[in-house]
C-alpha cells in the first residue's frame, strides 16, 4: 500500500477525527506537522490554495476535508470497516449532521471561553478564515447559547446510547463515531483538561463512549518533513479517475473549474476536471515544487464552478 501522509497539527479537532480512525484501523502513517494558521508554504503547492486542516496525501493524490479523507481511508484499508455495508448511509448522514451542526456549537463554547487568550495573529487568521471578525466580546456573549445548542444536540447522541450499545450505530465504531469524537474531544481537551465539563457532565453515557473511543489511540505516526512530502508527490503519478457522464452538473472531463468550500476557508482552487462521482470532484493541477497532482474534494459542502 502506498504510504498515507497526513498533514495536520496537534490541536486540530478535525485532524483528531481522522487520527482516531487511524487508531481504530491500527495503522502506521506518515505525519507532516503544519502551521495552525497561514502561511502554510509547503502545503499550498499540494492543495493549490486550499488552507483547511487536515489534508491526506497518497503519492500525488491530495485529499481535502475530513469527510473525504475518511472515505479514502476506507478504500485503502477496509478492515475493520468504518462504513459497514448495512450502515453506510446512516453513518455518513450522522457524520454530516455532526460536522455541520454539533461541531460549530462546540466551537462557540470553546472560543467564548478562551478567545481572549489566543494570540492576536491567530485571531486575525481566523477572521480571514471564517469571513467574520473574531470579536472576543461577541463570542463571550454568545457562549451560553452555544452551550445550550451543544447540549441539545449531544443529548440526541446520549439517547442513541441508551439501549446499551457501545457505539452510535451498534457494536463497532463507524465514521459517525469519528465525527462525534471531534467536538467531544475538543470540549474535553480545551475546556476540561481531559475531564468532563458542561454540558458533558450531564451526559454520562457519552462520557463513557468518549473513553472507549480514546482507547483506540491514534495508530502509529511516523514523522516526516514537509519537504519529504513534496518530494514524494513530485516523484509519483496520480491514480486514474473518471468523470461520470450522467452527472447532473453537466460538467465534462477536461473543463477548467474551481472548487471552493461553502462555509469557511473560502479559497477557490482551480484546475482541470479529471474526476467526478456522487461523493467527490477531482482536479488536476501542476506546481513547480509538487509536480503534477490531482486534488480531490467532497461534493457535499463545496461549490464547483466552470471557468
Amino acid at each position: 500500500m502506498t504510504d498515507l501522509i497526513f498533514h495536520h497539527f496537534a490541536t486540530s479537532p478535525f485532524s483528531e477525527k481522522v487520527r482516531i480512525a487511524f487508531g481504530i484501523k491500527r495503522l502506521a502513517w506518515k505525519s507532516v506537522l503544519i502551521p495552525n494558521m497561514m502561511p502554510k508554504p509547503d502545503l499550498m503547492p499540494l492543495t493549490g490554495g486550499y488552507r483547511r486542516t487536515p489534508v491526506l496525501q497518497v503519492g500525488a493524490d491530495i485529499y481535502c476535508d475530513s469527510q473525504l479523507i475518511l472515505l479514502e481511508l476506507e478504500k485503502h484499508v477496509p478492515q475493520p470497516p468504518l462504513l459497514p455495508a448495512d450502515k453506510a448511509g446512516e453513518a455518513r448522514a450522522l457524520a454530516t449532521w455532526i460536522d455541520r451542526t454539533i461541531f460549530w456549537a462546540a466551537v462557540g463554547m470553546v472560543m467564548g471561553a478562551m478567545g481572549d487568550k489566543l494570540p492576536a495573529a491567530f485571531r486575525e487568521d481566523r477572521s480571514a478564515f471564517s469571513g467574520r471578525s473574531f470579536d472576543v466580546d461577541a463570542l463571550k456573549a454568545a457562549a451560553p447559547a452555544a452551550r445550550d445548542q451543544t447540549y441539545a444536540q449531544l443529548v440526541l447522541a446520549e439517547q442513541m446510547l441508551a439501549d446499551g450499545r457501545p457505539f452510535l450505530t451498534g457494536a463497532a465504531p463507524t465514521i459517525a463515531d469519528c465525527a462525534l469524537y471531534n467536538p467531544v474531544w475538543f470540549l474535553l481537551e480545551r475546556l476540561g483538561g481531559g475531564k468532563p465539563v458542561q454540558p458533558l457532565d450531564l451526559l454520562p453515557r457519552l462520557v463513557d463512549w468518549s473513553g472507549r473511543m480514546k482507547a483506540f489511540g491514534n495508530g502509529t505516526p511516523i514523522e516526516i518533513t514537509s519537504t519529504d512530502a513534496l518530494d514524494i508527490a513530485r516523484s509519483a503519478t496520480p491514480a486514474a479517475c473518471a468523470v461520470d457522464p450522467r452527472d447532473p452538473s453537466g460538467l465534462k472531463a477536461g473543463q477548467k473549474i474551481s472548487v471552493t468550500p461553502d462555509d469557511t476557508g473560502k479559497v477557490p482552487v482551480e484546475g482541470v476536471l479529471v474526476g467526478l462521482t456522487p461523493d467527490r470532484v477531482s482536479i488536476q493541477r501542476s506546481d513547480p515544487r509538487a509536480g503534477d497532482v490531482v486534488v480531490h474534494f467532497p461534493r457535499a459542502g463545496f461549490v464547483v464552478l466552470s471557468l
